[in-house]
Order: structure tokens, then C-alpha cells, then sequence
């Protein structure tokens, strides 16, 4: 996993200013990597979604929004985005939105999500 944030694997690393919106801030994140969680370091669907992705091969990127001083923001914006009151975890694939927990389980278990990460170039098998 590649976490993005104040800490890296318990180093201090400072999150570059990116957009002033958060919702602006959020699609950008997104759309730089090819697998992006916004996630709560405490959360144990965040760590159950992250040990998903690791255990498929994929290197997802984290934004640990606790560890973030905007990270309340960006909370907000992903509860807007998803229309319900549980923000984390959320996960894009390819800048796209796969959505919580609930919608990234159930692309697993129908088949459509190595698919996705096949052409995202997150998985190569």
C-alpha cells in the first residue's frame, strides 16, 4: 500500500496542496493513481477493503483521512459524492468511483472487479 498524507509507514510526509475545493480535491486524488482508498486509520472496514486489494496484488494508494488536516473536508465531500452518511472506505478504480465497502465486496464476488483492475493497470495477471 502507498499511503499519501502526514505519515508514510510512521514518517512524517507533508500532503501537497492540491485544488482548494474538495470536492475538486477528491476527483484529483483519484485520478492520479490507478487504485485510490480514502480510508480512517481506525476503520476496520478501511483495513478489511486495503487487505482485500493487497491480497489480490494491487497496490492501492491511501489517503488516511484522520491524518489529514483537510481530511474533514474531504469526508464531507466523499458523503456528498456517495449520498449516505458513512464516507469510508471508498474506493476508485481508473479515476472511476466503485463506491463503499458494500458496492466494492459485491464487484468482487460477480467478477467484474480484477476486469477493472486489468484495465486500470493495476493488475496484470
Amino acid at each position: 500500500m502507498h499511503y499519501q498524507g502526514d505519515y508514510y509507514w510512521g514518517y512524517y510526509m507533508p500532503t501537497r496542496s492540491i485544488g482548494s475545493e474538495p470536492m475538486e480535491r477528491v476527483v484529483k486524488l483519484a485520478s492520479e493513481k490507478a487504485v485510490v482508498i480514502f480510508s480512517l486509520s481506525s476503520c476496520c472496514m478501511c483495513h478489511a477493503v486495503k487487505r482485500l486489494f493487497c491480497g489480490m496484488g494491487v497496490n492501492p494508494t491511501v489517503y488516511e483521512l484522520d491524518q489529514d488536516p483537510r481530511g474533514k473536508d474531504l469526508e464531507t465531500a466523499l458523503m456528498r459524492l456517495l449520498g449516505n452518511s458513512q464516507p469510508v472506505p471508498v474506493v476508485f478504480i481508473g479515476g472511476k468511483l466503485i463506491g463503499a465497502m458494500d458496492r466494492v465486496m459485491a464487484s468482487h464476488i460477480n467478477g467484474t472487479l480484477v476486469p477493472l483492475l486489468k484495465e486500470a493497470g493495476a493488475l496484470w495477471l
